[in-house]
Order: structure tokens, then C-alpha cells, then sequence
């Protein structure tokens, strides 16, 4: 069996932590989380179960910030080449 020689490690403390998100990611999460707290906020204030907004307007606005909240979360944005 062949030996293959042992690569440097490179110790933990040296690695420069990098944050999983950006500012871009938080700026879109706080856009998403705003749309939810105010389509619930809004059928809170309507009191009617078969209003206008409930029916029509919520359903998709919420469904929509939940998918903006994911796509936020998993967004990577591309990073310029420095050479």
C-alpha cells in the first residue's frame, strides 16, 4: 500500500472565522420577518374571519415572506475574484 505524506495542519486559532451570513442576509431575513409581523398584525385588527384581507391579501403574502426567508438564508452572494 502506498503512503501518501501528511499535509500540514493548520490549526483552528489560525483560520480566520468567517460569518455563515452577510449584511445582505440579515437586511433580507428583517425584510421577510416585517411582511409576516404585519400581514398577522393586520388580520389581528380586521377581527373577521371572512374579511377581505384574510381571505385574499394574507395567504400570500405570508406565504411569500416565508419563501423570502428561506431564499435570504440560503442566498450566497458571488464574491469578486482579487487578482
Amino acid at each position: 500500500m502506498k503512503s501518501f505524506p501528511k499535509k500540514p495542519q493548520v490549526k483552528t486559532a489560525e483560520k480566520a472565522a468567517e460569518m455563515p451570513l452577510g449584511a445582505v442576509n440579515y437586511i433580507m431575513i428583517a425584510l421577510g420577518v416585517l411582511v409576516l409581523a404585519g400581514s398577522y398584525g393586520i388580520m389581528f385588527l380586521e377581527k373577521e374571519v371572512d374579511g377581505f384581507f384574510a381571505l385574499f391579501i394574507s395567504p400570500v403574502a405570508l406565504v411569500s415572506a416565508y419563501g423570502w426567508i428561506i431564499f435570504a438564508i440560503l442566498h450566497r452572494p458571488t464574491q469578486k475574484n482579487n487578482r
